[in-house]
């Protein structure tokens, strides 16, 4: 059986990050998600926020770790692997912040297929900034539409996770994934 890609995906502070340690606890194979560490080593460059400085270079930089990310999942044997973002996460965000984009990020995210994409909705009550989260809240919102939109235009049928305790969540991201 090939292994099944899964997405989880949404707005900034919307509890991806939890929802993938727990799926990862609980057993199941995770690709981390990679833009933190591109921020960090903006930053150690003396670059604060690469992706307002140069929206084009950090997306780029996303996009190759992505991809990589994407082939590299080939040495899994697990039923399902879970992303944390997707390829078109990248045009989502550039969208967003309406900047055009090299047409190679479409045809990236066109090539390469997930198959499954799971949605977080901007839970305003666990929503908080931080370090490399410079978004507000409404910001957040905005973003969660964007992404939706995004993999919607390429063809993906989004499911949205509903807000709840973490392991409710991933409950419901699993029982989809049987159906």
């Amino acid at each position: 059986m090939k292994t099944k890609r899964i997405v989880i995906t949404g707005g900034p502070g919307s509890g991806k990050t939890s929802i993938i340690k727990y799926i990862e606890e609980n057993g199941f194979s995770v690709i981390h998600e990679i833009s933190r560490s591109v921020i960090l080593e903006a930053q150690k460059e003396g670059i604060e926020q690469l992706f307002l400085t140069n929206p084009i270079l950090f997306s780029q930089k996303l996009l190759e770790g992505r991809l990589k990310q994407f082939h590299d999942a080939s040495k899994y044997t697990s039923d399902f692997l879970f992303y944390d973002r997707g390829m078109p996460d990248v045009t989502a965000y550039m969208d967003f912040v309406k900047t055009d984009y090299p047409k190679n990020f479409s045809q990236i995210c066109n090539e390469n297929r997930y198959d499954c994409i799971f949605i977080l909705p901007p839970w305003k009550e666990i929503y908080h900034t931080d370090n490399e989260r410079y978004e507000n809240y409404e910001q957040a919102e905005s973003l969660y539409h964007y992404l939706y939109a995004a993999y919607e235009n390429y063809g993906y049928n989004v499911i949205n996770v509903p807000v709840g305790k973490i392991a409710e969540r991933v409950d419901f991201i699993v029982n989809k994934l049987k159906k």
